[in-house]
């Protein structure tokens, strides 16, 4: 029993719009011409130019351009609400995470299949890119077109110069592209430009906050009949009912006897997970790692940006960064696997594949977060949130309550830590670390811009055993903020003596910027415009769940609203998920950990503890991720040498689809 407990607390555009390409590469093709009309210009003649679909993790333009559209110059959160408003709340990576350049374990392929083009994913040959003849051109001129890079046969064309021309150019070198744009006088005026693509290579390592955690790509979808669990208990309260998984047909009862369901249930139910691109390691589309690497590839036209995931959900330095991980659960399609591979074998194998290739090709940039999980994280929350004397009694047993005096003592050991990760990074970053962007954790437990949330079951009473316990809370926050927070980042700055052997290159770029949006925005907010669902069904007084066993059977709300109305990316005053968000979000059974783990069935106690924290409670939610995008990019932007962009253009999003408003009673 007490081996299957231990998951149950784990901490826890710009680009024109154009269709595909024309192709010079090694084998030059013949060009494509049938891209839409530019906007009329003015000024002298010139050619503009930008790399199409720049973030190459994304297998279609259109999703790219999707995120362009988003992006009006004022920020990714800004993007985000724009995303989240247009779907209602269902999320945007929903529709986006079966074309990317992963694998059904969410691992990089060596080569990918981009817009019909297959592509060496970390060391490309060339890149796609859209140019036309911008400024004062005459209605209905022709252009001719010349693109040189000196080695390849010229790429040429005579199209409409209101055609944008797409053609592939070859990466490392530059090509000289000469427009002749011809006059009413019979005359031809020549523009010409330099093309070369920069491609970024930008890694992301850490844990659940740098792999986004709390935020599937396709949220779970669930039903409006109860799904009974199990507790540590015996008599008429070891039973309790939430809502079930949508489409499950198998046994929904405690006891089976009961029960009308059929079918394999194993399997269905696997076939209902929430869906990551990384099951193993939940991996999100919604991470702060990535948004920000797609949020560099949207402000720079002339920039390709080739990311590579390797953060996982559950890790610290020793397990997970240097040492394998058990992975979080199963994908829903291909093999299972127990564990995950180190993210430090993982970056190696990366950069040798990619100097197989390229020899020059180098890491520009690391993205970092690291460091909750080493002092136990998820211990000190088993510790505040459990109050039940029989669960907090076997949690104790099991190891999995830590509280403040346990996890400052695994903070004395974290500095050694902590260096052997900065030896091991070095070499690939020229022995220098401050392309080492560490982007800093946000207080999960603050509201009204400092004051720590009051405590009580609002927003956990998904679970029977669950009560924030506010003294507890108020130790454990002032713990975060005066002791391990300041002490992160000594460790990432090299402030005070000792903490670095040469703080000239050890010193990481450090990034706490979002902390002070964070204080305002823990677990406890609440706004009058926050979603009905959460206004109406997840009740302040913690008693939002039917406590009757014959009536939560069929009907687990207290509310008048269903379960299917929860929207889990809709704009809330949170950003930070509580245990009911992650229920409702991802409802997450443990499947690709070992047996020994496993609970015993749909129905066991342990269970029903792991499926309200194990998908991401107390985790920030997709806009506490886009803020943290947000706070990274200056810091970005700077390492990699790049400006802020003065401005982004974008396509109007598609108008919001108002659905009817939900039926008032049952």
């Amino acid at each position: 029993m007490r081996a299957r407990i231990v998951a149950a607390f784990a901490v826890f555009a710009c680009l024109m719009p154009s269709p595909p390409a024309l192709a010079q590469s090694r084998e030059p093709g013949p060009l494509q011409l049938n891209a839409p009309a530019a906007t009329p210009g003015s000024g002298p003649i010139r050619i503009e130019w930008e790399v199409r679909n720049r973030f190459r993790l994304f297998r279609n333009e259109a999703d790219f351009r999707r995120h362009v559209a988003a992006h009006r110059g004022d920020g990714v959160l800004a993007a985000e609400q724009r995303l989240a408003h247009s779907t209602d709340g269902r999320g945007w990576a929903r529709d986006m995470v079966d074309n990317l350049c992963v694998d059904h374990s969410g691992r990089l392929p060596e080569t990918c299949l981009r817009d019909g083009t297959k592509e060496n994913y970390l060391s490309p040959v060339d890149h796609p890119i859209t140019a036309i003849a911008a400024g004062a051109v005459p209605p209905g001129a022709l252009c001719v077109w010349n693109f040189d890079d000196g080695e390849s046969p010229p790429g040429q064309a005579t199209t409409r110069c209101d055609d944008p021309v797409r053609i592939r150019v070859r990466y490392g070198k530059t090509t000289i592209a000469t427009v002749d744009v011809g006059l009413p006088d019979g005359t031809a005026h020549r523009a010409a430009t330099e093309i070369l693509v920069s491609d970024l290579l930008i890694a992301g390592m850490g844990d659940s906050i740098a792999a986004g955690e709390g935020n599937p790509d396709r949220a779970i979808a669930l039903g409006d009949d109860g799904f009974c669990f199990r507790r540590f208990l015996a008599g008429s309260t070891s039973e309790y009912f939430r809502p079930g998984r949508a489409g499950f047909k198998g046994n929904k009862a405690c006891d089976p006897a009961l029960s009308t369901g059929s079918g394999n249930t194993s399997a269905d139910w696997s076939k209902l997970n929430a869906r990551w691109w990384s099951a193993a390691c939940h991996r999100s589309l919604y991470g702060y790692q990535l948004r920000a690497a797609l949020a560099i590839a949207i402000e720079n036209p002339h920039v390709a940006v080739t990311f590579l995931p390797l953060a996982c959900s559950g890790s610290t330095i020793e397990s997970g960064i240097f040492g394998s991980l058990r992975a979080r659960e199963c994908p829903t399609t291909g093999s299972c696997t127990s564990s995950n591979v180190a993210q430090m074998v993982r970056l190696k194998e990366a950069i040798d594949l990619a100097r197989k290739t390229d020899k020059e090709r180098k890491l520009d940039a690391i993205l970092l977060t690291v460091g909750a999980n080493d002092i136990w994280f998820s211990g000190l929350v088993a510790d505040v949130i459990t109050e039940d004397a029989t669960e907090r009694a076997l949690f104790k047993r099991g190891g999995l309550i830590a509280d403040v005096s346990d996890a400052r003592g695994y903070l004395k050991d974290f500095p050694r830590d902590f260096a052997k990760l900065r030896d091991a990074l070095k070499p690939y970053l020229d022995g220098h670390l401050q392309r080492v962007v560490y982007v800093t954790y946000g207080n999960p437990a603050m509201v009204n811009g400092g004051q720590v949330c009051a405590g009580g079951r609002a927003g956990f009473d998904v679970h029977p055993a669950f009560n924030v316990d506010g003294k507890k809370l108020r130790e454990a926050s002032d713990f975060v903020e005066r002791e391990f927070l300041p002490r992160l980042r000594a460790l990432a700055t090299c402030e005070g003596s000792g903490t670095c052997r040469d703080p000239r290159t050890d010193r990481m770029t450090f990034v706490d910027q979002h902390q002070t949006e964070f204080s305002y925005r823990g677990f406890c907010a609440r706004s009058p415009r926050d979603p009905v669902f959460d206004r109406e069904c997840f009740l302040d007084n913690g008693d939002s769940f039917e406590s009757n066993p014959s009536q939560a059977a069929t009907d687990p709300l207290r509310c008048s609203l269903r379960a299917r109305d929860f929207r889990p990316y809709a704009s809330r005053a949170r950003w930070i998920r509580t245990a009911n968000d992650s229920y409702f979000t991802a409802m997450t059974f443990p499947e690709g950990i070992s047996t020994a783990v496993q609970p015993s069935d749909l129905h066991d106690a342990t269970w029903g503890a792991t499926s309200a924290v194990y998908g991401g409670a107390v985790h920030p939610t997709a806009e506490g991720h886009a803020a943290m995008a947000d706070a990274a990019l200056p810091a970005l932007r700077a390492v990699l040498g790049l400006s802020t962009p003065t401005q982004v253009h974008a396509e109007p999003l598609a108008p919001l689809q108002t659905p009817p408003p939900p039926a008032a009673t049952r």
